[in-house]
């Protein structure tokens, strides 16, 4: 099974995007239409999060959510082989000149993003940073043990590192001991385990919303600069991701404005353009008691 699924993946990632993308097309209308994939979640998420829609924009929304869905399938697929040329010309990125500066010669970079446009594209910012530098994401590892090694050889083919969740900290130090700077991506828009939930807010109309603030404390420890990465698609198969900053002294901060910050902009830049957001994720499954 393991090699079969490689054998496919592998083949599938040869093709050009010009072929894969009507494959993608192909997809929608069984995915949407067949098997449904999730439209429960999706309807209901997209409902709850934008109240002033009736329900025939919501249906156009979420016709529009799983053509994008399809697209980023076949995106997925094509990074496992997608040269650093090509890739460069379809990820570009704005800002790396006043990161750095902001950075200086002793300050690391924490960057917040969400599952918004193709954020496995994003991986690609190792091949514009100084090489001195370790950059990353932190990545939770898939149950699939064949799907997790595949991801992460893609995500690693331009000399960045995937870290998991659980060795985030671990990392961090041994690469500050080595006297190296770190530019460190977090997708910090999924919903927290049980235990790991400490922080409500209300994000898209929801007051309950439980968040994750790992990311922030992490830049409060180390007292790094804060970016969020701002991603458009200008067009199909191709993104642009814009720096902002956000502190450059996260630990003079109170406690959870960092947090409450990057909520903001990610709602701000998911109402620009709402169907390129991952809303199949079941965001909202657990609600605040009291």
């Amino acid at each position: 099974m393991h090699y079969s699924i490689k054998f496919l993946w592998v083949t599938l990632s040869l093709l050009p995007l010009w072929v894969l993308y009507p494959i993608a097309d192909a997809l929608y209308f069984p995915l949407y239409y067949l098997i449904r994939y999730r439209r429960k979640v999706v309807r209901k998420n997209l409902i709850n999060s934008f109240p002033d829609k009736d329900l025939k924009a919501i249906i156009q929304l979420e016709k529009k959510f799983y053509a994008f869905f399809c697209d980023l399938g076949v995106e997925t697929l094509k990074m496992y082989s997608i040269s650093t040329k090509e890739m460069k010309r379809r990820m570009t990125f704005e800002g790396l000149d006043e990161v750095e500066k902001a950075m200086g010669s002793d300050k690391s970079m924490v960057l917040y993003l969400g599952h918004y446009c193709n954020w496995e594209w994003v991986a690609s910012l190792s091949l514009h940073i100084n090489k001195n530098t370790y950059g990353g994401q932190i990545y939770h590892p898939l149950a699939n043990t064949t799907m997790d090694k595949l991801f992460l050889k893609m995500r690693d083919k331009f000399g960045g590192h995937s870290i998991s969740m659980n060795d985030t900290l671990r990392r961090i130090i041994n690469v500050r001991r080595e006297g190296k700077q770190f530019m460190l991506g977090f997708i910090s828009d999924q919903v927290p385990g049980g235990n790991a939930i400490h922080y409500w807010l209300e994000f898209f109309h929801q007051k309950g919303t439980p968040v994750f603030t790992g990311t922030e404390r992490i830049a409060r420890q180390t007292e790094s600069v804060v970016y969020f990465l701002d991603v458009t698609r200008p067009k199909r198969g191709y993104y642009h991701a814009k720096f902002i900053l956000m502190t450059t002294e996260p630990q003079n901060m109170p406690e959870n404005a960092l947090t409450d910050m990057y909520f903001q902009m990610l709602e701000h830049e998911i109402c620009r353009a709402p169907h390129y957001w991952l809303w199949t994720h079941n965001r909202w499954k657990r609600q605040k008691t009291n």
